[in-house]
């Protein structure tokens, strides 16, 4: 075989990094690059480990994504390296790719031997309480050949091994439904160990687990009441023998220099009451309490599937200047969530104190829209010399930094923004020649890296901050061109599935906390369709039908929990519902209140989950499913349309969500009332002044709508719009991120009085997925972008347009520009897969892997 094929190292699952996963047979993906002509026939997998060697043979297949483990499944702590080669037509195969290793966790719930250990004293269940440490010494006798961590925590953790921190992990272990999933980390610490006396210690915070969540104050101790440490440290020698030091009744537990740490509140740190080389050998513990056991069942204990939070980048400020009450206000240029570093000087027990807001009202910070969150750090000085510190248990959603207390006038360099979320692999990239439509996009981007900290959450910076799932559900198609979002997005929604309730009802966030008006236990349109649609996203765009099978029992529980409600006429037309919710002609005070009737909605979405619940039957097997769901799906929209659409083709309620979700969810009947039903939406986006008229039902398929009728021309005229609302009024406005509100800052340049404003949303960003599908023109065509579709649309004045996609085969790209009337194309097509060219004025053409050039002449 030629030697210009060649395969990536295996990838196995969604991991970044498979180190302590918690899967005994990982499914294998690798890429392909060679000639154009070139086709995968057949692959051979190789796994080596324990001194043994075990190859597939040749497997007969032109598959390469998710493919099923070929050999024996991994035993827990079983480590075995990888390497994947391929065949074409020839008769030899290409060179074996990059060996990979992979290694499982620990997979029985019998593995575990560590107890998790909470300080003695009592607890106080107002959270006033200073996070703990907790720690233990041990000896090495022997030469290291293998040490790993295994470490959970009841609240948040970091994790010391002789003085040095354990991995790069932040807001460890995450937020999942606790009392069914919590998850532990896996961790090479061969090289910190040495030989003799060693010791661990670990910081606990409240976090999550006990510390305030919710609105209206919050409520605190939701899953416990006790922050606790789970630990177990095995150590194998080189002489086959090994040990493991677990956390138990021997770890001693004492107090740090956090004084506070609340994800609202923020932290507080007294660097002088640092306990010197608690971490480390020799320290003398005698002084400190004994801890105490808290039950944990083993059983709930699982691997993660995706990355953790890690810090992801760090920005300087672009200015530093001085607000009218006289505090330093720094700005970083961005809003983002994470924290502060800094780097200070100044005399011992001088306080540094640090507050964060997403914009400036008047030259000071605004504060109102975080509502009970404090978003508050304070640092106090140990006095002697220059002091770096940035916090360990909170985040915080900003652009702005009030700075009070500080020694002198911080210098460049010494206050420093560290961006945080879940270390996802970016795979999405836009661009077209409309600035303000490119730094649109761009805001999406930093919204889903502001919102997507652990869980894909609404909001970072108010009292908030939690996982709602009609957020989640309208914007996946957006999160999984831009980024890997696999892993993350499907540990999520087993947490989904995990606190579903027994009739099917999805929760409005997940996981579910008490807090707000909501009633809990009512399904509703829109949020609890993320158990059916988003699986249906993640298998379209990563070709994972794991993901299907996985979630087939929560997706079908909604759907027929919908089903029980519905009334014999098939319409859904009853009960709690937030509509299109966010619609700008909604009141303030009642976001819900929208244009469009939200039991259309309601009825439209069941619709639409029915039938994708069919297609993810048929994918499964399940063809009994597959026809049963296939005929609701089209008993409800026989009865959409006999309720909501007239014989004309106009639809109830006259309005823009109304029209685009009956169009794009194929709900209107005839094509005689399509067409008419595409002529009044134009009509509509016309009337309105080009404005946005929609909320979060309408939001993501308006353009689609338009688009799907030959109406392009209106759906540019709705994107490219300024006056507010529109997407683009944020972006003139200074916006670097998504907001809540199409009117979050109001043209005069306050700040919407609502008391539900954020500048930190991505919902309302889920057009970024048209602009890469029809204004760049690149789109899944068959799961995992096994077949491509490449249709771009140019209109709106735009002379060129970019999309670039890291699919599961390798680099997918359309760009194109338009020089007067000639339209040039260029098309990538990655190895393994085929591509359909549909471009304006010419018949569609098929090609396959490598680059293509079209030029066409728009009429």
């Amino acid at each position: 075989m030629p030697t210009t094929v060649t395969v990536s190292a295996p990838r196995f699952e969604h991991h970044r990094e498979a180190l302590g996963i918690g899967e005994a047979a990982p499914r294998l993906s690798w890429k392909v690059t060679a000639p154009p002509d070139w086709r995968q026939r057949a692959y051979e997998v190789e796994a080596t480990g324990e001194g043994r060697r075990w190859a597939s043979g040749r497997i007969e297949s032109p598959d390469s994504v998710l493919v099923p483990w070929p050999t024996g499944p991994l035993a827990s702590r079983e480590r075995r390296v990888v390497r994947i080669r391929v065949w074409g037509d020839g008769p030899h195969p290409s060179s074996w790719s990059s060996p990979a290793p992979v290694e499982a966790g620990l997979l029985d719930p019998g593995d575990w031997t560590a107890v998790a250990v909470t300080p003695s004293w009592p607890a106080d269940r107002d959270g006033d309480e200073p996070p703990p440490l907790v720690r233990t010494s041990f000896t090495v006798g022997r030469q290291v050949a293998q040490a790993r961590l295994y470490v959970t925590a009841h609240g948040l953790y970091e994790v010391e091994l002789n003085g040095h921190r354990v991995g790069d992990d932040a807001l460890a272990p995450g937020w999942t439904s606790y009392s069914s999933r919590l998850r532990y980390a896996t961790h090479d610490v061969t090289s910190l160990l040495v030989e003799g006396e060693n010791a661990v210690g670990a910081w606990l915070a409240d976090g999550w687990y006990r510390g305030r969540l919710g609105f209206h104050g919050g409520h605190r101790n939701l899953y416990g009441d006790r922050v606790a440490l789970l630990a177990q440290l095995e150590v194998r020698y080189t002489d086959g023998t090994g040990e493991t030091v677990a956390t138990g009744p021997r770890w001693r537990a004492g107090l740090g220099p956090i004084a506070r740490a609340g994800l609202y509140e923020g932290e507080r740190y007294d660097a002088r009451r640092e306990p010197a080389g608690w971490s480390r050998p020799g320290f003398d513990d005698s002084g400190w309490a004994p801890v105490v056991p808290v039950e944990r069942d083993p059983a709930t204990l699982v691997a993660p599937t995706g990355p953790p939070v890690r810090c992801t980048g760090e920005l300087r400020p672009v200015s530093i200047g001085t607000s009218p009450s006289g505090a330093t206000i720094v700005d970083f240029g961005q809003n983002i969530a994470g924290r502060l570093r800094i780097r200070v000087d100044g005399p011992a027990g001088t306080t540094v104190r640090l507050r964060h807001a997403e914009v400036l009202e008047d030259g000071e910070l605004c504060t109102r829209p975080l509502r009970g969150a404090e978003a508050t750090d304070e640092y106090t000085l140990r006095g002697g010399g220059v002091e770096t510190w940035e916090p360990r248990f909170t985040f915080h959603g900003f652009r702005y930094a009030e700075i009070t207390g500080w020694p002198g006038e911080p210098a460049p360099g010494d206050v420093v923004a560290r961006v945080y979320h879940t270390d996802m692999e970016r795979t999405g990239w836009f661009e077209c020649s409309d600035p303000l439509v490119s730094r649109l996009h761009e805001n999406v981007v930093w919204s889903m890296r502001g919102n997507f900290v652990d869980l894909p959450t609404d909001c970072p910076q108010r009292d908030e901050r939690l996982g709602w799932t009609g957020d989640l559900q309208v914007f996946a198609p957006t999160a999984g061109f831009l980024y890997d979002c696999a892993g993350m997005v499907g540990s999520w929604l087993r947490d989904v599935a995990a606190e579903q309730y027994p009739d099917g009802t999805i929760p409005w966030y997940v996981p579910e906390i008490p807090g707000g008006d909501w009633t809990p236990a009512n399904p509703g349109a829109v949020w609890g369709d993320v158990a059916v649609l988003t699986p249906a996203v993640l298998y379209e765009r990563f070709g994972d039908s794991g993901v299907l099978r996985t979630q087939y029992a929560s997706a079908k529980a909604w759907v027929d929990c919908v089903a029980a409600r519905v009334g014999d006429d098939g319409l859904w037309d009853h009960g709690m519902q937030l509509g299109d919710w966010l619609d700008p002609a909604a009141p303030p005070e009642d976001p819900a209140a929208a244009r469009t009737d939200r039991y259309l909605v309601a009825t439209a979405y069941h619709a639409w989950s029915a039938l994708h619940l069919s297609r993810i039957a048929g994918v499964l097997g399940e063809l009994e499913d597959e026809k049963h769901y296939g005929a609701m799906a089209e008993r409800v929209a026989a009865a959409f349309a006999a309720e909501y659409v007239s014989p004309t083709g106009r639809v109830v309620s006259d309005a823009q969500t109304a029209y685009a979700l009956a169009l794009v969810f194929d709900l209107i009947p005839s094509a005689a009332q399509r067409a008419r039903a595409g002529r009044r939406l134009a009509e509509l986006v016309a009337e309105g002044g080009n404005r946005i008229a929609t909320g979060f039902a309408g939001t993501p398929v308006v353009c689609d709508a338009l688009s799907s009728v030959g109406r392009e021309d209106a759906a540019y005229a709705l994107l490219l719009e300024r006056s507010c609302p529109s997407w683009l009024y944020p972006v003139t406005q200074g916006a670097t991120t998504i907001w809540e509100r199409w009117d979050s800052l109001l043209p005069d340049g306050t700040v919407n009085p609502g008391d539900m404003t954020s500048f930190n949303h991505y919902a309302l960003g889920a057009v970024a997925d048209w602009l890469h599908r029809v204004v760049a023109g690149l789109a899944p065509a068959a799961p995992g972008y096994r077949r491509i579709l490449v249709r771009p649309r140019p209109g709106g004045g735009l002379t060129s347009a970019r999309a670039r996609h890291e699919t599961p085969y390798g680099p997918a790209e359309v760009s194109w520009r338009l020089a007067g009337p000639e339209l040039t194309v260029r098309v990538e097509v990655p190895t393994g897969t085929t591509a359909t060219v549909d471009l304006p004025g010419a018949e569609p053409a098929e090609i396959g892997p490598g680059t293509h050039c079209f030029e066409v002449t728009l009429r």
